[in-house]
């Protein structure tokens, strides 16, 4: 019997969101033979201790007894148990700085460290996610903050709705003003997108007509791909090409700046991938674009004038177009840009994110861990037995 903990969150403003939810647990141990969930006693989570209890789950206060521990954050360095299987998000796979500790911590206790993050097909299709709910929040928060900055509207913030279905009847009688939209992306994170806008009656149009022709009605173009970069010798897109050589690319961003009065931006980022503008462009004299809902977050990345992420309570900070310097946002002129960098932003809707996970973590992944080998959790494993595994060994000069 495959014991699996379910772990308390333990960061500063802990996230409560959770890997199954009661009636999951509750249906996993009971038609499972092969696996047993318990779950860690929590004040924070979206889900009581109380909610547990009555689906029959056990909630206790020592996870030592568990074979695997599954959380959601990276779990804080001197809490990690040694020799022990963790499933969580670690952000180690960049060489993030602020987590070279706690990489370390998985190598010096012998653990075996599986992220969320890695958990892929063989083509690398990513299997699990937060992707869906953090495009449905970035989206919502980025519209409220456009009405928030002009005084044209007013959404709820998405934290304040019990859940997903109460935050779309907002939706039923809310009307948006002629605005230009702009979204960059594909997978999950763009679909959420997409969920949004569609149930604001948001019409799509082609890149070339929103670049070229203005509306009586609000409208959003989707960029990706083709549509978004190009090689610098000779113009053209390659799927294949550009993910093996991003560098090679330029980005066509720089178009839409001057047509775009939102950007809600969930495209993948990293450092070897052009920039969908660099500072100084915001200076243009026809940059027209004023609010970014930075739904994927990476600070000076994608986005080069987020300077850090923000906070669910605090959702917003404003950009000055002359001095590039943070200032408070809101302010109804067009000389500073409001930057929403949420970087939690499923925790707004925690139980419905919650939900959706475990569903793809019960359907994909349980079966991984009852075989004897696994492609899967293979490909996922960042570290085991005191080593960096094979795949990450470009990690060890962040890892020892």
């Amino acid at each position: 019997m495959l014991r699996i903990g379910l772990i308390r969150e333990h960061k500063k403003n802990p996230d409560r969101r959770v890997a199954f939810t009661p009636k999951q647990c509750a249906y996993i141990n009971s038609t499972d033979a092969g696996i047993h969930i318990i779950v860690e006693s929590s004040p924070d989570r979206c889900f009581s201790d109380a909610a547990y209890r009555e689906e029959g789950i056990e909630v206790a206060t020592n996870m030592a007894d568990c074979d695997v521990l599954m959380g959601i954050k990276e779990v804080p360095a001197d809490m990690l148990m040694p020799g022990k299987t963790y499933f969580f998000f670690s952000h180690t796979k960049k060489k993030q700085a602020h987590n070279k500790g706690l990489m370390q911590s998985l190598i010096q206790k012998h653990i075996r460290m599986i992220d969320y993050e890695c958990l892929t097909y063989s083509d690398e299709q990513r299997i699990l996610g937060f992707g869906l709910f953090a495009g449905i929040v970035g989206a919502h928060n980025g519209l409220r903050t456009y009405g928030k900055k002009y005084g044209k509207y007013d959404l709820p913030a998405a934290h304040e709705v019990k859940d997903f279905k109460q935050l779309i009847d907002a939706y039923e009688r809310f009307k948006l003003p002629n605005i230009k939209i702009v979204m960059t992306g594909s997978g999950k994170v763009a679909a959420g997108v997409l969920d949004v806008l569609t149930r604001l009656d948001i019409e799509a149009v082609e890149p070339t007509d929103f670049l070229t022709h203005e509306y009586e009605y609000p409208v959003f173009t989707h960029l990706k791909g083709a549509n978004l970069y190009a090689r610098k010798d000779n113009d053209l897109f390659h799927r294949d090409d550009f993910h093996a050589h991003p560098e090679a690319y330029k980005c066509l961003f720089s178009s839409y700046v001057n047509q775009a009065d939102v950007l809600m931006n969930g495209i993948y980022w990293e450092h070897r991938i052009a920039r969908l503008f660099e500072k100084q462009d915001i200076r243009r004299n026809d940059w027209r674009l004023n609010v970014i809902a930075d739904i994927t977050c990476d600070v000076d990345g994608s986005v080069p004038i987020n300077m850090g992420a923000s906070t669910i309570a605090d959702p917003v900070y404003g950009i000055e177009r002359a001095t590039l310097e943070r200032t408070t946002p809101y302010q109804h002129t067009r000389e500073t840009i409001d930057l929403m960098a949420v970087d939690n932003l499923p925790n707004e809707l925690p139980c419905d994110a919650s939900q959706y996970f475990g569903i793809h973590l019960e359907k994909y992944i349980l079966p991984e861990l009852l075989r004897a080998e696994s492609d899967i959790l293979k490909r996922a494993t960042i570290c085991d037995n005191g080593k960096l595994t094979k795949r990450y060994e470009y990690l060890a000069d962040y890892a020892y």
